[in-house]
């Protein structure tokens, strides 16, 4: 192969770029996929490459085929993306939401920590103040996603707007990085199960006795700049629920 020769895309990288177009929502269900023909063209592919990369995305219950052989986006009303696909979103398009997703009850303060998780991972002690900002994510009218950001206080001196519970318009550590000059990196995203909190619990409308077991999935992502962890962020999924990455 030459130095001037790119080289083609396979079956794989075909069917992650359409995977990101449908988690992003610019593919949304009941959307038509584009033809075979327009697949090959686009990605200078043979026939049996796209149409190994769409089989994979019908294995993956992204896509269902029609009577004529169209391939539409399926709907997928219990897949949630994780916290980690969701920055990767926003990175790519700049858009916070989904394909119907918003957000709601945004709150911010500052607390006392006493999740002792969140304080390891904040590298802070039980009972230290941070600033608290939690929200409700809402997808097809449902609510998915309880999420607790719990950041340092010392952000608070160059982002005093995380006091407000208004959401921003852009990822808040972009503002941080561009008034401190101090990029911000994410460590691994960390899956566990534990059971919820009635506080959790009532923020994702689940309905039942106070004190009932109800196993949650909850996410983690930690995030640090030069001078140490700088916030923690958990998003706690309602029961019922999948997770969807785009990578």
């Amino acid at each position: 192969m030459s130095e001037n020769e790119q080289k083609k895309p396979g079956y794989a990288e075909i069917a992650s770029h359409f995977r990101k177009l449908i988690a992003d929502g610019t593919l949304a269900p009941g959307d038509e996929m584009p033809s075979m023909r327009d697949v090959c063209e686009q990605f200078g592919v043979a026939i049996t490459t796209a149409n190994r990369a769409f089989r994979i995305l019908k294995e993956e219950g992204l896509t269902v085929v029609r009577p004529g052989r169209t391939t539409l986006v399926a709907d997928q009303p219990r897949a949630v993306s994780t916290a980690a696909a969701r920055l990767k979103r926003i990175a790519r398009t700049g858009r916070p939401y989904g394909h119907k997703e918003t957000s709601i009850n945004h709150t911010a303060q500052l607390r006392s920590l006493v999740d002792p998780i969140l304080a390891s991972h904040l590298n802070v002690e039980l009972h230290d103040e941070v600033v608290l900002r939690t929200r409700t994510f809402v997808a097809n009218g449902k609510r998915t996603v309880f999420a607790v950001s719990a950041i340092h206080v010392r952000a608070l001196g160059q982002v005093p707007e995380l006091l407000s519970p208004e959401p921003f318009d852009r990822f808040w550590q972009e503002i941080y990085t561009a008034r401190t000059k101090r990029p911000v990196t994410k460590s691994p995203e960390r899956r566990s199960a534990r059971l919820a909190y009635d506080y959790e619990l009532e923020a994702l409308g689940v309905d039942v006795e106070p004190g009932t077991p109800v196993p949650v999935l909850v996410l983690v992502n930690a995030f640090s700049d030069e001078n140490g962890p700088l916030e923690v962020w958990e998003d706690v999924y309602a029961p019922g629920l999948w997770q969807v990455d785009t990578e």
